[in-house]
């Protein structure tokens, strides 16, 4: 009797069990769908957008947006798009995810594809634009346009693949960059060494090292003064990303697997913390900007983002020292350090745009008409002058408009300062050894870790602490715990696996049934007991 009951409690767990996976009917979050696009955009509605949009100081930048507000609402004047401005994408991130909860998301907002994994966390948060891409009315060059945007084939597919998430594509690119090294050629002569086609590691630590040797007095043989810090890095997660993607080591996967706490990484931490104890070394964190130390001859590289070349070098646009401290200079503009410079590698990034969900379809259907006019060539090429970005299709980039601005690098030390354009080329010859990371709920995470790394590594050496193995080790242990790295490893960030297929479905149900009939079967033989 104790048997049957047991079977007859085993059977209603299991039954319960089942019929709750069918219920459910996918193996993940809730499930997201697809948006329709509506058959006709309604002209005769009124709509209000919110565009969120990261701006530092640059003016030119806030009256680009103004203007392409302007022209878009002169097209449809049935829309009105109110603008917010943000000094910094984390700041945009923390507010959008504020937001979520409350259902307050703006229409639009510039971020990184990073941080739209998160916000994708949640159901139908964010737009899957792939059939918004492909709609023949209102898609990428779609007839009902009232504007000449660019097709889908004309988006740079290396810039495109960067807005994918999971296989699907939640955001299109806005403007791309990469990083540059940004060398005082000058010095490096004076050291007695050439600079090579390619810059390497091996080259750009040797170099730095020797700069460091001192006269009688105290001062910098190289630059005769008291100051000098002849390699500074600004985005210690890309140097890292890009050492361990040289090195074809592990720093994670597009199933959200976390590799980066690997021997290669200890070694590329013990290279740094050795150049480091010798002064050669500092990132911007610790030591601030490094054009800043470039411009007053106090830095030999200089990496930072292409972006930033109109704060490179003695005739920068933007300068954050007085002029009493520049210094004359030959400034060369060269990739990032390689390890194999037969295989360069270099990160791709920049700024996307993606579109929040809302109740109204024509509300979305607005948004997606005015994230395609910033990529239109008026709008692309206007922002690609303002700082070393590259516009994001190949319609803007074969313009003769844009290739005139390329041919003029010099005539001026503003629009056409040579820098910014050497800048610009440097991604623009250099796009298909371009890459990008994994990106899933956690990849932003990630990338503060692998930052983190090298500044501790960096602060411990400036501070003379002891870095040995268990160092490491516990180097390793913090980096899991304060960015929870161990949650997103492999669950492929936590996102949704999407519905169960049919086939399972059906077996499922069949085992439940079965489950159903085992129970009747044993109330029979209880009740004839």
């Amino acid at each position: 009797m104790a048997s049957m009951f047991g079977n007859k409690r085993i059977g209603v767990f299991f039954g319960a069990l089942l019929s709750a996976a069918l219920l459910c009917g996918c193996h993940g979050a809730r499930e997201k769908h697809e948006f329709a696009v509506p058959e006709k955009f309604d002209t005769a509605k009124d709509i209000t957008l919110t565009f969120w949009a990261k701006n530092d100081t640059n003016i030119t930048q806030t009256r680009i947006y103004e203007k392409a507000i302007a022209d878009f609402e002169t097209l449809y004047p049935n829309v009105t798009v109110n603008l917010r401005l943000y000094t910094d994408y984390g700041k945009i991130y923390n507010d959008v995810i504020t937001n979520i909860s409350t259902d307050t998301t703006p229409d639009v907002c510039i971020t990184y594809p990073d941080h739209i994994a998160t916000y994708i966390s949640g159901a139908d948060t964010v737009v899957p634009l792939d059939q918004l891409f492909t709609d023949a009315r209102y898609g990428l060059g779609g007839s009902e346009l009232r504007y000449d945007g660019p097709t889908q084939e004309e988006v740079i597919p290396q810039f495109l693949q960067e807005c994918e998430i999971g296989g699907v594509h939640y955001a299109v690119p806005y403007m791309r960059s990469t990083e540059a090294c940004y060398v005082n050629k000058d010095m490096v002569e004076a050291l007695g060494y050439t600079l090579p086609e390619t810059l390497t590691w091996d080259f750009v630590w040797e170099v730095s090292d020797a700069a460091m040797k001192k006269d009688a007095e105290g001062n910098f043989e190289i630059n005769d003064q008291q100051v000098l810090i002849p390699f500074i890095y600004k985005s210690t997660d890309n140097m890292m990303i890009q050492m361990l993607r040289q090195r074809d080591a592990g720093y994670s996967d597009a199933g959200g697997n976390v590799m980066i706490f690997n021997d290669t990484t200890k070694e590329l931490l013990q290279t740094i913390s050795a150049h480091t104890a010798k002064g050669a070394f500092s990132t911007f964190k610790i030591s601030s900007y490094p054009g800043n130390f470039l411009n007053a001859g106090q830095c030999i590289f200089a990496v930072d983002s292409t972006a930033g070349a109109t704060w490179m070098g003695h005739k920068a646009t933007h300068l954050d020292i007085s002029a009493d401290k520049l210094v004359e200079f030959s400034l060369e503009v060269m990739p990032v350090p390689q390890f194999d410079p037969a295989n360069p590698q270099m990160i791709s990034q920049g700024p996307s745009l993606c579109i929040f969900n809302k109740s109204d379809p024509q509300e979305v259907l607005a948004s997606w008409l005015f994230v395609q006019y910033l990529l239109t060539n008026e709008v692309q090429i206007a922002y690609s002058q303002t700082e070393g970005y590259v516009p994001v299709t190949s319609k803007a980039q074969r313009s003769p408009e844009y290739l005139d601005y390329l041919s003029r690098a010099g005539e001026d030390n503003d629009l056409y300062y040579d820098i910014k354009i050497a800048a610009s080329k440097l991604l623009l010859e250099n796009t298909e050894h371009t890459f990008i990371t994994p990106v899933f709920n956690g990849s932003a995470s990630l990338r503060d870790a692998a930052g983190q790394m090298i500044e501790n590594v960096t602060k411990s050496t400036r501070r003379r602490e002891n870095i040995d193995d268990a160092y490491y080790e516990k180097l390793y242990a913090d980096m899991n715990a304060l960015y929870h790295l161990d949650q997103h490893s492999g669950t492929e960030g936590k996102r949704e696996l999407g519905p169960l297929p049919k086939e399972s479905k059906l077996l499922l149900g069949g085992l439940a049934i079965a489950w159903c009939w085992i129970f009747v079967y044993i109330a029979i033989r209880k009740n004839k007991k």
